[in-house]
């Protein structure tokens, strides 16, 4: 329920106060935003597991977009920053689908 309540509450903020993203930081929300899918898809997950850690959740969130983070800025130092953003997304959508399919086949009982 507090989840709930707290992403409500940052949808609402998100749209009221509509923050504008520095043009040095625009490269690596995408990048940060699939990081963050990734850990709340792969908490539904557990969750619907019964095997839920808050601890272990906040940590792989904040670790997820790090490292993530981490590897686009190193791509950028190194002038390949599309290749390896274009790396750390497929990586983490093959994560989220495969999260997406547990989460469906737990529902569904498939």
């Amino acid at each position: 329920m507090i989840a709930a309540l707290g992403l409500l509450l940052g949808i609402i903020a998100g749209l009221v106060f509509a923050p504008d993203v520095p043009l040095s930081l625009q490269n690596y929300l995408p990048i940060a935003v699939v990081a963050a899918l990734d850990a709340v898809f792969g908490g539904l997950r557990a969750h619907l597991d019964g095997i839920f850690d808050d601890k272990v959740f906040v940590v792989s969130f904040v670790s997820n977009v790090v490292v993530a983070a981490a590897i686009v800025y190193l791509g950028d130092q190194l002038g390949v920053g599309s290749q390896l953003s274009t790396g750390v997304i497929v990586v983490l959508g093959i994560r989220i689908f495969s999260n997406v399919a547990a989460i469906r086949r737990h529902l569904f009982h498939a």
